[in-house]
């Protein structure tokens, strides 16, 4: 079929045409300018009473008609107290339950302030994997085990239950190795072989020896937000069976095991002076923070001291001496591969 048009027809078609790449630019710019607009700053300056007391009313209020998430009461703390924690007491949190009543929401609240969005993104970002629906093991008070399902922590303390350790507020401090820089994550000193677990569900996106990290992991959240650092692991076997690239793992699985590797030009050498985990949390709101210049870290130290609460039990196999966890757990949040139990205790006998 031939379609002919006239003058008339063909300025018409033209001026459509103009429109459509008129829109097309004018979007691309808009995009464009969209992709730019992510946050480039987070100082987490949250205490650790109010990551405490926040958690706790998020967990109470969830089966109520009115569930207090816990990242709408920081945000809208925040937005009081100018980020600064520091004076922060119960009372505050108990006023704002005053004030949202049967009818307020902390939405409500706060539609006129301009920071609320900003707080609300960040400590969406910082503490998303933390609560969450889940359904995981428990032992049944028989000897034996059950599932239970509830809400609540779905992500667990680094260090594996029953193996000590002492934690340092070190975030910022200044290291010399290399070249100068600030110290972006927290040590966690314990012994040697002691049992690392992900503290969120996430993806490996990072492994193998970095001379100032030593043996090192980078597992990235399976929302894409945060990406979880584990360094100075083990000299000879640094990581958990089956740990490799793009290895999907669940909150409280070992990854791996404590050690002092790194401060070398050398692979595999113990440099460090004291067995530690070094752990670190950055955000990721652009995928060009990952490696540039606008990275951010997080100081995790009143985090690592919530995550405290939870922390993975472990059993050893005496042939291979390595760990597995003991209770699975299966989270909302997880991909459908992990949505089942797997059955490691295969790996005992």
């Amino acid at each position: 079929m031939v379609i002919r048009l006239n003058k008339a027809g063909i300025m018409g078609a033209a001026a459509v045409i103009l429109c459509v790449v008129a829109c097309f630019l004018l979007y691309s710019n808009v995009s464009a300018e969209e992709s730019k607009n992510y946050i480039k700053w987070v100082e987490m300056n949250v205490s650790y009473k109010a990551l405490e007391d926040t958690m706790k009313l998020d967990i109470e209020t969830y089966d109520e008609l009115y569930h207090i998430s816990w990242i709408e009461s920081l945000s809208y703390l925040a937005c009081q107290n100018g980020n600064d924690f520091s004076s922060y007491k119960t009372a505050e949190l108990e006023k704002l339950k005053e004030k949202l009543g049967d009818s307020n929401t902390i939405e409500d609240l706060m539609k006129n302030n301009k920071y609320y969005s900003y707080y609300k993104k960040a400590f969406s970002a910082a503490l998303g994997g933390i609560l969450g629906e889940f359904e995981k093991e428990a032992p049944d008070g028989n000897g034996g085990e059950k599932i239970v399902k509830g809400y609540g922590m779905i992500a667990y303390s680094p260090v594996a239950e029953g193996f000590s350790y002492s934690h340092y507020d070190d975030f910022g401090n200044s290291r010399s190795y290399g070249y100068k820089r600030l110290h972006l994550g927290n040590d966690l000193l314990g012994s040697v072989g002691t049992p690392i677990v992900s503290v969120e569900g996430g993806t490996v996106e990072a492994i193998g020896w970095n001379r100032y990290g030593g043996w090192r992991l980078g597992i990235r959240s399976f929302d894409g937000k945060r990406s979880y650092y584990y360094a100075h692991l083990r000299k000879d076997r640094p990581y958990a069976e089956k740990i490799e690239l793009g290895t999907k793992v669940k909150a409280g699985q070992v990854i791996g095991y404590m050690g002092m590797t790194g401060y070398c030009e050398k692979e595999n050498v113990n440099a460090m002076s004291v067995p530690h985990l070094h752990f670190g949390l950055q955000l990721i709101f652009d995928e060009s923070q990952k490696e540039g210049e606008n990275q951010i870290w997080l100081d995790v130290y009143n985090l690592v001291k919530l995550l405290y609460k939870n922390r993975a039990t472990v059993v050893k196999n005496e042939k291979t001496k390595e760990y597995y966890r003991k209770y699975d757990i299966i989270s909302e949040n997880y991909p459908l591969e992990l949505k089942k139990y797997f059955d490691e205790k295969k790996y005992l006998s």
